[in-house]
């Protein structure tokens, strides 16, 4: 079971790099309406979900998903109204949102070698 979890999280990651590159790259082709938009959905509620790891599985998926949707949501208002709409810039921003949201769980989680106050208190 845990295999088939990994395999599906590479192959997603992969299908959502690909969608990034596509829509970075401007490359017209069939699998960017479906790539891109993966990318989009994606990519925020994934970093979202893994701030919340220790948290209800189905409670961490739900704020996960409604975070990627206020996210999208907020920044193509953004661009909206200040007449800078750019699919390409629009991506940029989400994949820039992923990483500072991945770098925080590193940061907040550790690499799983650091030991947390309580854990060098206890040895």
């Amino acid at each position: 079971m845990r295999t088939n979890r990994t395999v599906l999280g590479w192959v997603l990651a992969i299908a959502c790099a690909a969608g990034a590159v596509i829509a970075l790259a401007d490359i017209q082709t069939p699998v960017r309406v479906i790539l891109t938009p993966l990318f989009l959905l994606v990519v925020p509620g994934a970093a979202v979900v893994g701030l919340l790891r220790d948290r209800d599985p189905l409670a961490a998926l739900t704020v996960g998903a409604a975070a990627s949707l206020v996210i999208n949501v907020l920044l193509a208002e953004a661009m909206l109204l200040f007449d800078a709409w750019s699919p390409r810039a629009g991506v940029a921003t989400v994949a820039v949102l992923g990483g500072f949201m991945w770098v925080l769980r590193s940061l907040y989680r550790g690499n799983g070698s650091l030991h947390t106050e309580e854990g060098a208190r206890s040895k």
